[in-house]
């Protein structure tokens, strides 16, 4: 432990931390933001058609229970890119956070009340209208679950990417044991902890200022 301050004394290493602390950031909210919206578009067609529910879900299923790492390896050889390109780890954790978060939004919406959905539709609203202003605002809860789960997931996962050599706070810890230094791999972990910290709260905010019906304890 008397290594860390030691460790951290050296404006590079600062430096070098800033720039794997932001690209963790990046490497793993920018496939959140993307998931979020594919899981939406996957959830209302598993909602709407029951066949298709099906078929998705299971796919889901299979598709996150492929090892994260074999997963960073196939993509380059399926799209070409190379190894250390970072568009592989944002390509596999959209897939797996996809995955995880199909099945909540297709039950949620089909959780929301249908006298709610049928009052929204007495009053003229069109199903596209509908299921933005009615159906997936009272999905929010459920669905801000799902993606607190993911943004944890992916950032734990992020960390795997760096034995293929993308960047991350995963390097630390793939430095940490090829130099046998164990302040960088105290620091990763405490950096790793912190960010996730981070991310849920600010989630948990956002849940709360999207669901202010919930917050006050009342029926939506």
């Amino acid at each position: 432990m008397g290594d860390i301050p030691k460790y951290l004394s050296d404006a590079g290493t600062r430096a070098a931390l800033l720039d794997m602390l932001l690209d963790h950031v990046y490497l793993s909210l920018a496939p959140l933001v993307v998931s979020v919206v594919l899981a939406i578009v996957l959830g209302l067609l598993c909602h709407r058609f029951r066949q298709v529910n099906a078929v998705l879900i299971a796919l889901s299923n299979v598709i996150y229970t492929i090892p994260s790492l074999a997963l960073f390896a196939i993509i380059p050889a399926v799209i070409g890119t190379q190894v250390l390109d970072p568009l592989n780890v944002i390509l596999a954790l959209t897939v797996y956070t996809t995955a995880l978060l199909v099945r909540p939004v297709a039950e949620a919406l089909a959780a929301v009340p249908a006298h709610v959905t049928a009052a929204a539709t007495a009053m003229g609203f069109r199903p596209l209208r509908r299921f933005f202003t009615v159906e997936l605002p009272l999905s929010v809860p459920v669905l801000a679950a799902g993606v607190r789960v993911g943004s944890v997931s992916n950032i734990s996962l992020v960390s795997v990417g760096a034995l293929i050599g993308t960047g991350g706070l995963g390097t630390l810890f793939t430095d940490g044991f090829r130099q046998r230094y164990l302040a960088p791999i105290i620091i990763g972990i405490v950096l790793t902890l912190v960010l996730a910290l981070v991310v849920d709260l600010l989630l948990v905010l956002l849940r709360n200022r999207l669901t202010p019906w919930v917050r006050a304890g009342g029926a939506p």
